[in-house]
Order: structure tokens, then sequence, then C-alpha cells
């Protein structure tokens, strides 16, 4: 008895003959609609971020003054306003402060929010609730804070000072008015400010180490600080990186703190890379000059962040 067997179309012209898409077209479907969700972000980008930033570019190598706004003649004028900048004794001190001002900022906004992320971290009596006390200053505008410690840090009639003095420590301190510690004042506060951005996501960052590698270090002997140096930093590693860049990201730009307190002075020393942005485009009204400043610390920010995200990803090879 033989055995017939029916052979039916291949698959790929079974679905042609079916009227179903081929694989090149599924793909091209596929891509197209990942596209169709990545182009609105693309967009926004370019909009509101590519073409200022390409706009400062162009407009730091023109002769733009407020006469610009109503002619719309802004001639090129090559690096003048470079060679302007660059040559400009201010530019040096600001550029000192800034990374000054950042580094000091970011090393006590990050040692003080991971000792309070540690802290809170074990469970006690009302320990929610002094969290969220905590997080008072990170939600209140900065502007606002910087008003409240200039009131604070007055040398004559601040609350800081009349504190001091009823307890003998002096009580004369020219917080804001002496140019040795005016920069040192304004680090202060923005520690302050920072505290609790640094504490919250640290501290959700120690949530998610599992109990078990504490646990087992314990057991092997390890005592508490070896735990955290060998166990916990390591595995708050990328949690570090995140709260680092974001921190310097908002640091090194910072402006409205400074103007609050300070407003750049005395003398110049707590001029930063942002302030002098500011004062030249809006006080000088040297448009091209601000332009500039404002190249170099977009630049100064990209530097950081390539290098420390290329650093950090080398030694997680």
């Amino acid at each position: 008895m033989t055995t017939s067997t029916a052979t039916g179309p291949a698959p790929a012209t079974a679905r042609r003959a079916a009227g179903a898409p081929g694989p090149r077209r599924t793909r091209l479907r596929r891509r197209l609609a990942q596209w169709g969700f990545v182009a609105p972000a693309v967009v926004f980008m370019l909009l509101f971020f590519g073409y200022p930033l390409v706009r400062n570019v162009v407009m730091s190598f023109q002769h733009y003054t407020p006469k610009t706004f109503f002619t719309g003649e802004a001639p090129f004028n090559g690096l003048d306003n470079w060679s302007k900048v660059f040559q400009d004794a201010l530019f040096g001190k600001a550029l000192w402060h800034t990374l000054v001002f950042t580094a000091g900022s970011l090393l006590g906004q990050f040692c003080i929010g991971l000792a309070l992320a540690v802290f809170f971290s074990r469970r006690f009596p009302l320990g929610g609730v002094l969290r969220s006390l905590i997080l008072l200053p990170w939600l209140v505008p900065m502007v606002v804070s910087g008003i409240v410690w200039r009131r604070v840090l007055d040398q004559d009639t601040g609350v800081l000072n009349s504190l001091l003095g009823t307890l003998g420590l002096g009580g004369h301190t020219p917080w804001l008015t002496s140019p040795g510690m005016a920069l040192l004042s304004v680090i202060m506060v923005n520690i302050w400010i920072g505290i609790p951005f640094n504490m919250v996501i640290l501290y959700g960052g120690l949530q998610e180490i599992p109990e078990e590698l504490n646990e087992a270090a314990a057991l092997d002997g390890a005592s508490a600080w070896r735990t955290f140096r060998s166990v916990t930093l390591p595995m708050l590693k990328p949690v570090i990186t995140v709260v680092l860049v974001l921190g310097f990201m908002s640091t090194v730009k910072i402006l409205d703190l400074i103007l609050a307190l300070t407003d750049g002075g005395p003398a110049d020393a707590t001029q930063t890379l942002g302030t002098l942005t500011y004062q030249n485009s809006f006080v000088q009204l040297d448009f091209g000059a601000g332009a500039v400043v404002g190249n170099v610390l977009i630049l100064v920010s990209a530097v950081f962040a390539v290098f420390y995200l290329r650093a950090n990803r080398t030694e997680g090879k």
C-alpha cells in the first residue's frame, strides 16, 4: 500500500497567498513604530536644547547689542568676544570660584546626604516624619532660601551671630561681607539646600541592596565599616554616579542663590561663571561676551559628564 503525502506551499508563499505582510515589511513597520515613539522627544530636544545651544554659539561670534533686537543686525566679529572674555582677569577668578564652589558643594552634600541615608535606613520611631522634615530645604525655592539665609548670616542682626554671641563665641563674623568668608558661606548654604536630594536618592539605593549580603559579611566577621566599604559602597556605585552627575549639573550653573546672597560680591569674591554670564548679558548688555561665558560653562559640564561616565563604565568592565 502506497502512502502519498501532500506537500503544502512554503510558509512565505502561504503568507503571501493569504495577504500577510512579509518579514521586511514587518520590520519596517516595527521600525516606524519605534521612531514614532522617539520622534516627539527628539523634536523637543532639538527645539528647546539644540536650537538655543547653536544660537548661543553663533551669538558668541557676533556683535550682539540691544539694538540688534530692533534692527536684527548682529555683525560677525570673529574672535573678538572670546579674546575680550579670556583677557579679562575676572573670568579667571570666576572660573576658579566655580570649581571651588562646585567641588565644595558636591563633597558636603554627598557626605552628609550619605550619612543621613545610612542613618535613616534603620527603622526607629518617627523616622519617616524626620525624613520628611529634612526634605523641606529642597522644596523651598532657591531664591527664598537665599533671602532667608542672607538675614540669618547678617553680620549685625543675623540669627547666627546672635547665637554665637550668646554662647560667647564672638558673634561678629562677617559671613557675607568679607571676601575671605563669603564664598565659604555660599557653599555652606548650598550644601544645606542639596542635602535632601542626595539623601533621598542614596536612601532609595540603600533599600535595593539585599540584606542577605550584609548578614553574610557579618557572619564572616567583617566589621560595620568593612561591610559598608566592601559591600554597601560597591553596590551603591550606580546610584552614586547619578547623584554626582546630577549634582554637578545643577551646582555648576547656580545663579539665583548667589544673586540672593551676595550678588557676586564682595569684591567679586563669589563671582562664578553663572553670575558672570548674567552680568555680561543683562547688566552690561554685552550679549556676545555673555554667550562666550555661557559656552565655557556648557563645555565644562560636558567634559565632566563625559570623563566621569567613561571612567565609571571602564571600572564597571
